[in-house]
């Protein structure tokens, strides 16, 4: 979805959508900041619900448009009849400000993948903080991303737990580093990814396409996440492609990526 809406908010909107759009949901994907920015600019009168879903539960939360600016960043609270938590590895809550796993329990959980016994089991577990011996307990959705909650309850994605990067002792979040590519406004599309690296462990690697007709200059995107991000945080390389690969569902292909890439630093 954010390479859709990246398009979508550089589109000339007609005067008669402008008048009548009355509001527009977003699911599956962070929107950055820049395109959320570029869409409420042509579109002042249509209000903006960010949301987060997942395949195994629907929609989990929302963010109230009049938010927007209070909370940037914020994927909102559980929608209603939905509770969602933020657990340790344990099933203990996290404190507010702390990262954890985001599961959702509530009537909208799925009852599984259809054939697939073990990755059921994975993800589909016991709700947290149920009274033990109960005979049949509450199955959750252990979503497998990582969030952190602020003191009022509201939820900001971090990232997915297998996508985690992990170099010279940091964990670094793609999203974040993606987040600040779009804001450069020198790119089009952006995947950051963790590489193997000798000595780093892994290492940033950002694979950019440019926007519309321009040629991305590496250099300047590299000197804007300089300026950003903090120094564990500023991508190794940023390789330039005329555009990136897709899976079956349209989301960009970050595995087809990794593999390509995974040798790159080998000595």
């Amino acid at each position: 979805m954010p390479p859709l809406w990246n398009q979508i908010a550089t589109l000339p909107w007609p005067e008669e959508v402008q008048e009548s759009l009355r509001y527009i949901t977003n699911s599956g994907g962070t929107m950055p900041r820049a395109t959320l920015d570029a869409l409420r600019a042509a579109l002042p009168n249509t209000k903006l619900v960010l949301m987060y879903g997942l395949t195994e539960a629907f929609r989990s939360t929302y963010l109230p448009p009049d938010e927007l600016d209070r909370r940037p960043g914020s994927m909102g609270r559980a929608i209603p009849n939905t509770e969602v938590m933020v657990v340790r590895e344990d099933g203990s809550p996290c404190v507010p400000g702390e990262p954890g796993e985001l599961v959702h329990r509530g009537a909208l959980v799925a009852m599984g993948y259809w054939n697939d016994e073990e990755r059921t089991r994975e993800r589909f577990r016991p709700a947290p903080r149920q009274e033990s011996g109960m005979p049949l307990p509450e199955i959750a959705v252990w979503s497998g991303d990582t969030v952190k909650a602020d003191e009022d309850g509201y939820l900001y994605f971090i990232g997915r737990r297998d996508d985690m990067i992990k170099t010279s002792g940091y964990r670094v979040s793609p999203t974040e580093v993606e987040e600040s590519l779009y804001a450069s406004g020198l790119v089009g599309q952006a995947v950051v990814l963790g590489i193997p690296h000798p000595t780093l462990g892994q290492a940033i690697v950002a694979v950019v396409s440019p926007a519309s007709d321009t040629e991305v200059d590496s250099e300047a995107v590299l000197a804007h996440c300089k300026q950003k991000l903090p120094a564990f945080m500023v991508p190794a390389q940023v390789r330039v492609q005329q555009s990136l690969p897709r899976n079956p569902n349209g989301k960009i292909d970050r595995k087809h990526l990794a593999c390509e890439l995974q040798d790159m630093f080998e000595e």
